[in-house]
């Protein structure tokens, strides 16, 4: 994809400002998300239905001469940084930007054995906590900028499941949505994924079809304040399905949510469920059974151009996560509610929750309508705003890194 002069300009100035001459170097590009069904299921191995956003973080990268890590943001408020490659790379504070890059660095010289570090600039249009994968877009651009300055190269499958793994580095035991879709994302198609191992469907979205995001003004950080509750919901569902195991009800069967799934079916597991568990753990577990469902029935109404079975599988999802799962919070419902009546078919929270954003779901008959009244809600308040607070989000493609030249 060709990029502007402006922007090879502004990335290059930027460069510049920060470490001087910018003689050789790659810049390396990895898009945002919004997740369109499919949440807090995949550290399950359960299905997602995604797609890549154009908005994305750029790193350009000049290789040096040690091991010597260099960091510098485009974003004032994150400040410059620096480390040193090595297997064990302490952590900075809890909720540090670089802890991004050097999650990445880390697994890339454990398993290559890197040896050349890297000046590194980072300019992103991707709001930070806002649920869209702003974090693994910093993963997997670093990564792949790393990667490029010491001549290692895989493929972008091999290379998702491994970066999924190093954002772990971070303390978040997430699973590996978003560095798939980063990595895999298409032009004009959602993508259901798979886990274990990754799978990539790419299905073409409807001409007619559009996908509003819209912010909660409510920051969602996973590497700071929500990481507890984020890891909170892992645990209660292996709970859940520890318990579901030692029932004697499924006594000898698959040991995963998947494997039971694909093996009983949604429907017989959640009266299963029903009769083994109760309060959070049972809720934990219908929305896992539930949600896995949705993501089915998402895709049958996707390949099928059915909008309204569609967003109806996405009112049904935002109604589970607040519920069951407890990760929305009154700014999401209510602009949930606000875009069902500026003639959304279908809205929900997307991604992890705790703030962030929503993804609405509507006609491009409705689209003028939608985004009128979202426009409404932010009125008083855009003067103040860092950053765009709606978005058209429209399908794009995955993360790529080449040489970096001014034109």
């Amino acid at each position: 994809m060709a990029e502007s002069d402006a922007d090879l300009s502004a990335l290059g100035a930027g460069f510049q400002a920060h470490f001087g001459a910018l003689r050789a170097g790659v810049v390396a590009r990895a898009p945002g998300r919004v997740n369109l069904i499919g949440e807090h299921v995949d550290y399950n191995d359960l299905p997602v239905l995604p797609m890549a956003l154009g908005q994305r973080t750029s790193i350009v990268a000049q290789p040096r001469d040690d091991r010597r890590v260099r960091c510098a943001s485009a974003k004032s408020r994150f400040g410059p940084r620096e480390f040193e490659l090595s297997a064990e790379i302490a952590r900075s504070p809890q909720g540090d930007w670089c802890n991004y890059v050097k999650a990445a660095a880390q697994a890339l010289v454990r398993e290559f054995g890197l040896e050349r570090g890297a000046d590194l600039f980072v300019s992103s249009d991707l709001p930070s906590s806002a649920g869209l994968s702003s974090s693994s877009a910093l993963v997997v651009a670093a990564g792949l900028a790393l990667a490029a300055v010491n001549g290692v190269a895989l493929e972008p499958l091999d290379f998702a499941e491994r970066m999924a793994r190093a954002e772990r580095y971070v303390g978040v035991e997430s699973g590996g949505m978003d560095q798939a879709i980063c990595l895999l994302g298409r032009d004009g198609h959602a993508l259901k994924l798979d886990f274990a191992p990754l799978r990539a469907e790419a299905l073409p979205c409807p001409g007619d079809w559009r996908f509003v995001v819209a912010h909660s003004l409510v920051e969602a950080d996973k590497s700071g304040a929500a990481r507890e509750a984020y890891n909170q919901r892992r645990a209660e569902c292996a709970a859940a399905l520890e318990l579901l195991l030692a029932s004697g009800e499924l006594q000898g069967e698959p040991r995963s949510y998947r494997g039971l799934l694909e093996v009983h079916g949604a429907e017989k597991l959640a009266w299963i469920a029903e009769r083994v568990l109760a309060g959070e753990l049972l809720a934990r577990a219908r929305h896992q059974l539930s949600e896995f469902a949705r993501v089915q029935q998402a895709r049958k109404c996707l390949v099928c151009a059915d909008a309204e079975g569609f967003g109806e599988a996405l009112d049904e999802s935002h109604a589970s996560l607040r519920d069951d799962y407890s990760v929305s919070c009154p700014e999401l419902d209510a602009l949930v509610e606000l875009a069902r009546a500026s003639g959304a078919l279908g809205a929900r929270l997307t991604g992890a929750g705790f703030g962030g954003c929503i993804v609405a779901f509507a006609r491009e008959t409705s689209l003028e309508r939608l985004l009128a009244g979202l426009g409404r809600h932010y009125a008083s308040r855009a003067s103040a705003l860092e950053f765009e607070p709606v978005l058209v989000a429209r399908p794009s493609r995955g993360a790529w890194v080449e040489p970096f030249e001014l034109r």
